[in-house]
């Protein structure tokens, strides 16, 4: 099977003219609602991604993670986007996962910047037994600028919206919080990406991702001294005033388990260092 960079004559370059360095990601499979079609609406199916990243590691020859990109943590990543966006075509999940990758990385989750993506979704059931359906594309970093919104606990990233889904990071600054509220009409999954937050009141691990159901009160808390980051999806495209506050309940915020989005290694906090 052919790279998913084949297609282009040569690698991006950097400001000084140097090929960058490229890390594959081949044959993730996930099972994801993705299509217009009734039957696909209502029936996850498989999907396949393959990744190119592109970038420059150099420094990352020290061994220090935070210099390159952690390929266990944005696979997870991209899985949960998929999983929980609920695209209707390829070309827009396409699209929206490019935007992600190629966003700015934040101080919770420190990265090499990735300059240019190529990207390959497949869905290997579309046709039946006659063919297999792909999208192959390349994006760039200077393609994009993300709209910003400051918000009260901090920060909201646009990274993409349409009338059907919109995915945003919200960056919860040192000491603030994000109210207890509850949605009534979006469906709302979130990631989180750090090691600093608390969800309803109690330490979270960095990768877990939550669907909240409706009409669910929950919160979170940055204790720490480094702003914290959650990767949200909202179906349909974020409603104002769908973000309800409400009161605590009078036992106490309800625990919440999620699931994990990362390897175990990748979750803890001294997954900052070296690659596991």
């Amino acid at each position: 099977m052919s790279t998913v960079f084949d297609t282009f004559a040569t690698a991006p370059h950097d400001a000084q003219g140097r090929p960058l360095d490229v890390i594959e990601l081949r044959q993730l499979a996930v099972r994801c609602i993705v299509g217009v079609y009734p039957a696909e609406r209502g029936t996850p199916q498989p999907l396949e991604l393959d990744v190119a990243l592109y970038l420059d590691t150099r420094k990352a020859a020290a061994g220090r993670l935070r210099d390159t990109v952690d390929y266990a943590r944005l696979s997870g990543e991209l899985r949960f986007l998929l999983e929980t966006a609920d695209f209707r075509i390829l070309e827009t999940a396409a699209e929206a996962l490019c935007r992600y990758i190629l966003a700015p990385p934040t101080a919770d989750t420190a990265r090499a910047p990735v300059r240019a993506v190529t990207l390959r979704l497949s869905k290997p059931e579309a046709l039946g037994r006659v063919g297999r359906a792909t999208l192959q594309v390349h994006r760039t970093a200077d393609e994009y600028q993300f709209e910003v919104e400051e918000k009260p606990f901090g920060r909201v990233d646009i990274l993409f919206q349409d009338e059907h889904v919109g995915i945003y990071r919200l960056r919860v600054a040192p000491g603030r919080t994000i109210p207890t509220h509850e949605h009534r009409v979006m469906d709302e999954a979130e990631l989180v990406l750090g090691h600093g937050l608390l969800l309803q009141g109690q330490p979270v691990p960095a990768g877990t991702g939550i669907r909240w159901p409706k009409h669910f009160p929950h919160r979170y808390d940055n204790p720490r001294a480094t702003e914290q980051t959650v990767l949200c999806v909202d179906r349909p495209a974020f409603l104002s005033n769908d973000e309800v506050e409400v009161p605590e309940p009078p036992g106490g915020l309800e625990p919440v388990e999620g699931r994990a989005y990362y390897p175990a290694a990748a979750s803890a906090p001294e997954a900052e260092g070296e690659r596991w």
